[in-house]
């Protein structure tokens, strides 16, 4: 039996090999002028509890005639790295004694060195005792959570809170400053207890925010203050549910705002709200037609689909020819939505389209005018299996030519990859990412036809994928 009450003794004794300033073999200069700091340590040590080190190690060791290895780890700030060093050391972390905002910081270089052990630690640490800071300053502990995609416990504190309680976000004193890809989560969140109409009202808020030159008064809006509004804006509206909103939320609301959404949409929107004293009994998408009867939360000026597409996707999706007409109504519900700007993460487009069935992926080529996508009628699963079925196909668009290409080899009609962000047969369509951007390959295998010419890898612009429920 193991005696954990030895342990402590070989702690101290750790710690003061660390603190001798006779035997060490490498320096380590941390931070950047003018706060830099000079650390002596032992790379036997280090090697062996750092993955990051032991890299940078592999090509700085001791030479032959004694002289010192010394590296540099400008990015790290000297007071914490002294803390995560003493832990390396010595395998103590008491975080009592520091700051929250220290405390995350910690957390960020325990991530950069590779010492995984201490994320459910510290994760764990911060929502058990440091709740009331975290909610106090959710949009820094959503960006650290999300941009180190190890940091599942925080991601899943963030995606909980906000769904239970929006306002703690929306009402922060630095809600103006979050990024464009928590925003657009929180508008996205369907499970938020939010009126629309305030997600809304929010919404402008942040826009405002981003351009201080604009007005909040619309009546002293020139067409070049709408239209920067209406930039920024690009991504968001397109996923404000307006048919959930009245008719004086809308008169009052929206209608100053106008010329920052799309004249169809706003045509649309202008003629259920007419016909209605209250709501809409249908969805004000501008995508409601004879056809399509109910598309929620898609704009016909996306960068990604119009109105063609759907129809002609829906025609593919029941067998029929171009020329024939919808019968069923159908919906369609945004899933999951990236791009280059908001940024994309693989793990995170696992977590929601995992075991979702009949789901429509519109894929935008960055610097072209093609629209690459595919329909999976069967559950993503992403258990590195194969999903079979008879009923997948994928698509391409370029101007007014389309490509429809249907699974030839229907036991590899879906690649369930754990790797990649989505991928249809063995490589006839795949999305997979890179440190800095999502990349898209095409290589005819298992679907009847090519659906590019080239098989060159190519980035992508933007990303949605749907799910379709039939009315």
């Amino acid at each position: 039996m193991i005696n954990h009450k030895l342990l402590p003794k070989l702690s101290q004794n750790l710690l003061e090999i660390l603190d001798d300033n006779e035997y060490y073999d490498i320096t380590i200069e941390v931070g950047n002028d003018p706060h830099v700091k000079i650390f002596r340590a032992n790379i036997a040590i280090l090697n062996h509890r750092s993955p990051y080190l032991r890299r940078i190690l592999s090509t700085n060791k001791k030479n032959n005639e004694g002289t010192l290895a010394h590296i540099k780890l400008p990015n790290i700030l000297p007071e914490i790295f002294n803390v995560i060093l003493r832990y390396i050391y010595g395998g103590i972390l008491s975080l009592e004694e520091y700051d929250v905002s220290d405390i995350i910081k910690i957390l960020v270089t325990a991530n950069e060195l590779g010492l995984q052990e201490l994320f459910p630690y510290i994760e764990t640490f911060l929502i058990e005792n440091k709740t009331d800071w975290m909610e106090q300053n959710l949009d820094l502990i959503y960006r650290t959570s999300f941009e180190n995609n190890s940091f599942l416990q925080l991601q899943k504190y963030c995606t909980d809170l906000i769904s239970k309680e929006p306002s703690k976000i929306f009402n922060s004193p630095n809600f103006s400053s979050i990024p464009e890809k928590l925003l657009l989560s929180l508008i996205q969140n369907e499970n938020a207890q939010m009126n629309e109409v305030q997600v809304w009202d929010y919404v402008i808020k942040w826009g405002l925010a981003q351009n201080p030159e604009l007005s909040t008064n619309t009546e002293s809006y020139s067409k070049d203050d709408f239209n920067v509004l209406k930039d920024t804006l690009q991504q968001c509206i397109p996923l404000i549910r307006f048919h959930n909103l009245t008719s004086k939320e809308f008169l009052d609301n929206v209608v100053p705002y106008k010329k920052i959404i799309p004249k169809e949409l706003y045509k649309d929107l202008l003629k259920d709200f007419l016909n209605n004293n209250s709501r809409p009994t249908k969805n004000s998408s501008l995508f409601a037609n004879k056809d399509v009867k109910e598309i929620h939360s898609m704009d016909i000026n996306s960068k990604i689909i119009s109105l063609p597409h759907i129809e002609i996707v829906m025609k593919w999706i029941n067998r029929l020819k171009i020329t024939d007409k919808l019968t069923n109504p159908y919906k369609y519900k945004l899933l999951f939505y990236g791009s280059c700007d908001s940024g994309f993460i693989i793990n995170n487009f696992h977590e929601i389209c995992s075991n979702q069935s009949h789901t429509v992926a519109f894929i935008k080529v960055k610097d072209s005018a093609e629209i690459l996508g595919g329909y999976n009628p069967i559950k993503w699963k992403f258990d590195n299996s194969f999903g079979i079925t008879k009923e997948s196909f994928i698509f391409s668009f370029r101007n007014n030519n389309y490509t429809l290409s249907r699974v030839m080899d229907e036991r590899k009609a879906i690649d369930n990859s754990a790797y990649y962000g989505l991928s249809f047969g063995n490589g006839d369509l795949c999305l997979y990412q890179t440190l800095h951007e999502l990349r898209i390959r095409c290589k005819q295998t298992s679907y009847e036809k090519p659906i590019r010419e080239s098989n060159s890898n190519y980035t992508v612009r933007e990303f949605k994928v749907f799910q379709i429920v039939q009315d």
